[in-house]
């Protein structure tokens, strides 16, 4: 009995010592796994720094592409250190050496906008009536010369601060396109992408953009006078009583324009002679421009889907601030119908409406004829922006039918209506 109990009393002993011999081996583990943790975090924190600048980086070294493409441009780039990359630019206009003069006159301000509009020598007159309303509000003038002539334009006083580009007949959407990429107009606010035939007289750019501001409005167009040349959909005709509106009403034609008009050209709609952009909506329509579809016939449907959200919100015409559109087509010359409206606006323009009525209905025998050889180049424009129109609808069919991922929001807006 009693060697059993010494047994017990062993055994005992053992397990005691056993059992402090692991608790002093946890105890000396601690400080161990404190490293180990402190470690862990540190790479932790490192890993994701590494990844936020890198994420940083490729945001500064290309902006508006997709994130496959911002990559390979970063690994295109590697030879060079981060701080010296810039990928942006900006279309202001830099001495050739610095004097206190030049020092004194640079304008600090923050807010500045962009006028482009492609112009030819025969409309020098107007544009500079044009010009001359927007110098006085910080903007930076582009003129897209089609004609090929610039030196013509050297004898106007604001024509040395203006940025030139010349292209033998081109359109403005095909200069758009090709000189007015994001990265380079980033520092805009707003973009004007006007014609060239716009009467300004009743029109202030910087009443304009307050406006467009306080209406909330990301893509916008200046209302036209009833007395315009040219008025193709009635929601850009201007409402002596407002201020701006985003929709009109309008129970003839093919197309019913009432409440429930979810789209263009009921509502969310502009024309493609005056438009004026915020910085996120031209990042959006420049996109949305075909690079070979030059005359742009088709795009104006689409804009409200750039309007950074609810089109029939966002997208407006603006009645108070208004123009005149005199529907003179120079590139390419006139037809016969646009020499007789011009000749007959200039002396009744309130009513040259009646007579493009007229003239649709009861073309003259000139118009009719057409010497052997003799291509009339108007026919032959109205031809291409027709074909170029189909072939924008079926690309636009055909993306969004390949792009599982995309939902029409106005498509899906509608069902619930329904």
């Amino acid at each position: 009995m009693r060697a059993f109990k010494s047994w017990r009393w062993l055994l005992r002993k053992r397990n005691i010592f056993l059992d402090g011999g692991t608790s002093g081996f946890k105890m000396k583990q601690l400080p161990f796994m404190g490293i180990v943790c402190t470690v862990m975090l540190f790479i932790v924190y490192r890993t994701t720094n590494y990844q936020y600048q890198q994420t940083q980086m490729e945001a500064k070294l290309q902006p508006f592409d997709s994130i496959k493409e911002s990559s390979m441009a970063s690994m295109k780039l590697d030879g060079l250190p981060r701080g010296i990359i810039q990928a942006r630019s900006d279309l202001e206009l830099k001495p050739l050496w610095s004097t206190s003069s030049s020092r004194s006159k640079v304008d600090v301000s923050s807010h500045r906008n962009l006028l482009a509009i492609p112009v030819g020598i025969k409309q020098k007159h107007n544009v500079d009536a044009i010009v001359q309303k927007f110098l006085s509000e910080n903007f930076t003038i582009m003129l897209f010369h089609y004609d090929g002539n610039v030196d013509g334009w050297w004898n106007l006083d604001w024509s040395q601060k203006a940025i030139h580009v010349v292209a033998q007949n081109q359109t403005k959407w095909w200069f758009a396109k090709r000189f007015l990429h994001p990265a380079v107009v980033s520092i805009y606010d707003y973009i004007f992408l006007w014609d060239e035939d716009l009467g300004v007289e009743n029109f202030n750019p910087g009443r304009y953009l307050k406006i467009m501001k306080s209406e909330g409005l990301e893509i916008s167009q200046p209302a036209l006078d009833p007395n315009s040349t040219d008025i193709h959909h009635r929601i850009t005709i201007r409402k002596r009583t407002k201020k701006a509106h985003r929709r009109v009403y309008d129970q003839r034609g093919s197309i019913k324009c009432s409440n429930v008009s979810m789209g263009p050209p009921c509502t969310g709609f502009v024309e493609g002679m005056a438009p004026v952009f915020s910085r996120s909506a031209w990042y959006c329509t420049w996109h949305l421009i075909q690079n070979d579809l030059v005359h742009g016939w088709g795009m104006d449907m689409k804009l409200g889907y750039c309007a950074q959200g609810d089109r029939t919100k966002n997208v407006g015409v603006i009645d108070s601030e208004f123009i005149v559109h005199q529907g003179i087509q120079t590139l390419g010359g006139h037809s016969t119908k646009k020499l007789l409206l011009l000749l007959f606006w200039s002396f009744c323009p309130w009513c040259s409406n009646h007579l493009l009525y007229l003239l649709q209905a009861t073309p003259p025998e000139s118009m009719k004829r057409h010497s052997p050889g003799v291509v009339d180049a108007r026919s032959e424009i109205r031809r291409q922006s027709t074909s170029e129109l189909q072939i924008f609808r079926k690309r636009w069919e055909q993306a969004v039918k390949e792009d599982k991922d995309w939902v029409d929001p106005y498509k899906r807006n509608q069902r619930r209506q329904e």
